[in-house]
């Protein structure tokens, strides 16, 4: 038992030598023991850095496919138009002080139903974003897409969706609602 014992302490004992030497490679005793970066001048000191909570891009099941159909058509698969879907959604935040801009992406897929024709479609999309019950953000987005015969898929982004930034960032309840809208889309300001 003596033997066993005295060649896993060597073994130990060796290792133990190995780690020692690789971590001192340097001929200066406190090299390695203090930082290696210079702070910067106080001229180019460092901007303060805002954290917030970055709320997450929730789809309701009923909102998350649009259907179009030809005139007189509702609802018959026969005179589908087009059928399109969002999914796989994610978000990014950056805030300051005072906001908290939200850049929306999601993917989505459109299918060319049966008495559709390749060209363009603009989708009716909704961004919405809600704290609790209360919607503190809204926008509908005429979306256009290039639809070739069969369809395609898309991507879907909003880069400035911008709600007012709380100490401490959003509620833990707030939420990115996103999904089709039937009503008319606004359209952009026009500057001056």
């Amino acid at each position: 038992m003596s033997t066993v014992f005295a060649k896993i302490s060597r073994g130990l004992l060796a290792v133990s030598l190995v780690a020692v030497l690789a971590s001192c490679n340097s001929s200066a005793p406190t090299e390695g023991l203090t930082p290696t970066a210079t702070a910067a001048p106080a001229a180019e000191a460092a901007t303060p850095v805002v954290q917030a909570f970055c709320p997450p891009v929730v789809m309701l099941e009923q909102t998350a496919v649009h259907r179009a159909y030809a005139r007189g058509g509702e609802n018959k698969p026969e005179k589908l138009l087009y059928q399109a879907s969002l999914a796989d959604a994610t978000r990014q935040c950056t805030a300051n002080e005072t906001t908290l801009t939200i850049n929306v992406v999601a993917q989505g897929r459109l299918v060319q139903g049966p008495v559709g024709v390749p060209g363009k479609v603009t989708l009716p999309i909704l961004v919405e974003v809600v704290d609790g019950d209360s919607v503190i953000y809204s926008q509908k987005v005429a979306f256009p897409v290039e639809m070739p015969a069969g369809g395609t898929q898309f991507i879907f982004n909003k880069a400035d969706v911008q709600i007012p930034n709380a100490q401490g960032g959003a509620s833990r309840f707030t939420r990115v609602r996103l999904g089709f809208d039937t009503g008319p889309a606004k359209k952009p300001a026009r500057r001056s």
